[in-house]
């Protein structure tokens, strides 16, 4: 009997030491464990997806080869490009609007230098405040280069120079786009520029060509028109903006920015480019017909779109999918082929918008910790930071004709708001698009004084599934902008009151 309840005895034993699953220890790095998440890239992506992991009691690795966190919205996008955007709008304000206020100034002086300080400022205060935010939730950061050597292990070439190893019991892609360049024209950042060199031009450009009308383009060169160059934008479409924006803002877009000094060439392509001697040499042929023609400008900046980023992740190594355009290919969850390594932001699916990554990095995270999480693609919302501002969510009326969805329209003017006649900033109007039977928000779109800020209002409604008479029937402050809103909203139900 004590002899069977011995044998019992080290069986159990014998079967609890087989069963027992050490932590996995992590290359180089002796006592440490099997992380519960190891992100590549410290953008708008990754960083908010290690705190929100952090958060939840993840053990995370985030790994940045830039130095900085905050990739390339916080460092050389969205932050610094606002920064100069807000500023040069302040010097041309003073310069030819500020009479007409009552403001009388003396000799107004660019010191590009101390703007281009204040910029720098900005960025470095926002990247402390991340890594801040990684002790605070607990954060492991390293600062170097990832690639795949495995399914679950990470090769990090560290910025010092060493190396070490991560493991992770999941992995998440989060390493976003770079510039598309364009053939024939090399980016030297000087000359040929890159949005990342057009926010650190070391003089303002006496003439300055803009290749691509989009956002990006628009944004920056607004900057340099203000401060003085002569900016011409080639585009390719008809239309600036591109395709997300509403054709009708598109166009008002264009009137207000070329009153403001800006040239455009649209439906034009460019056929090749030298970059040679005193200035950027440019051949650019008209779709609708004629003769090429030859341009020139001190300074090129080429704003043709992002790719994905993905050079270097060792993604061959793993067997992981890129499609045509070098997507890493993900399911509804994130999830690659490999199912605990989940790919977000711009290096995979969906617009290349910041507040777009936040939303994905968010959701992975709850898949991996909860099970479910949740973007609503149809719900992003979009802003171009010239001036006025222009910002849309939504459906616009082009999609909806080209999809013979049926939809009525209400518009209102700024300079019938009591708010921007008094701020003398009456440029632009609300539109709103809803379905004709229901009364249900399915678009909005705005150009104006503090649209960026607006737009939040129609992707709250939108997101609760509301109708214009909803909005229209909710008490809006008086004077405010925003009451520009409620009656484009009365405007599409019902009728305006003000205009």
């Amino acid at each position: 009997m004590e002899k069977g309840l011995r044998y019992r005895s080290r069986l159990i034993l014998l079967f609890i030491i087989l069963s027992y699953r050490p932590p996995l220890l992590i290359a180089n790095q002796p006592g440490a464990e099997e992380k519960d998440l190891v992100i590549i890239g410290g953008g708008v992506a990754g960083y908010v997806a290690a705190i929100k992991a952090g958060q939840e009691g993840l053990k995370v690795t985030c790994i940045e080869k830039r130095g900085r966190l905050g990739g390339t919205c916080l460092n050389v996008g969205c932050i610094p490009s606002k920064s100069l955007l807000n500023n040069s709008h302040l010097y041309h304000q003073i310069l030819h609007d500020s009479k007409p206020r009552g403001i009388e100034v003396g000799d107004v002086q660019l010191n590009l230098q101390a703007m281009m300080k204040a910029k720098d400022t900005s960025v470095t205060g926002l990247t402390k405040g991340i890594e801040y935010l990684f002790k605070k939730n607990g954060v492991e950061y390293i600062k170097g280069t990832g690639s795949f050597a495995s399914e679950h292990e990470i090769k990090v070439q560290l910025n010092d120079g060493g190396e070490t190893s991560v493991v992770g019991k999941n992995i998440l892609i989060a390493t976003g786009s770079e510039s598309t360049p364009f053939p024939g024209l090399e980016f030297d950042e000087k000359r040929v520029v890159t949005s990342t060199g057009a926010l650190s031009l070391e003089k303002v450009p006496e003439k300055l060509i803009v290749i691509g009308g989009g956002i990006i383009g628009l944004e920056m060169g607004s900057v340099w028109s203000r401060l003085g160059a002569k900016v011409t934008v080639v585009e390719f479409l008809d239309q600036i903006g591109g395709p997300g924006m509403d054709s009708q803002i598109a166009k008002e877009a264009q009137k207000v920015l070329k009153k403001q000094g800006i040239e455009f060439k649209l439906g034009t392509k460019v056929v090749s480019g030298e970059n040679t001697g005193d200035n950027v040499k440019l051949q650019v042929d008209s779709a609708k017909g004629g003769k090429p023609e030859s341009l020139e400008a001190d300074v090129v900046l080429v704003a043709i779109g992002r790719r994905p980023y993905t050079a270097g992740l060792g993604l061959e190594n793993i067997g992981l999918e890129l499609d045509e355009r070098g997507r890493v290919v993900i399911d509804s969850e994130y999830r690659t082929k490999a199912s605990h390594i989940r790919c977000i932001g711009d290096c995979t699916f969906g617009p290349m918008l910041a507040h777009k990554a936040e939303e994905e990095a968010v959701a992975a995270v709850e898949y991996i910790k909860k099970g479910y999480g949740h973007v609503n693609y149809g719900v992003i919302p979009s802003v171009m930071y010239t001036y006025p501002e222009v910002a849309w969510v939504g459906q616009n009326e082009q999609e909806l004709k080209s999809q013979n969805i049926p939809y009525k329209v209400g518009t209102f003017p700024f300079s019938a708001n009591s708010r921007a006649k008094t701020n003398l900033d009456t440029e632009g109007f609300v539109k709103m698009i809803a379905d004709p039977e229901t009364d249900r928000l399915l678009g909005c779109h705005i150009i104006g004084p503090n649209a960026g800020e607006m737009i939040a209002e129609a992707t709250l409604a939108l997101e609760y599934g509301a109708s214009t008479e909803d909005i229209a029937r909710t008490c809006h402050a008086h004077p405010t902008l925003a009451e520009a809103f409620k009656e484009a909203a009365m405007a599409t139900y019902s009728k305006a009151i003000h205009f």
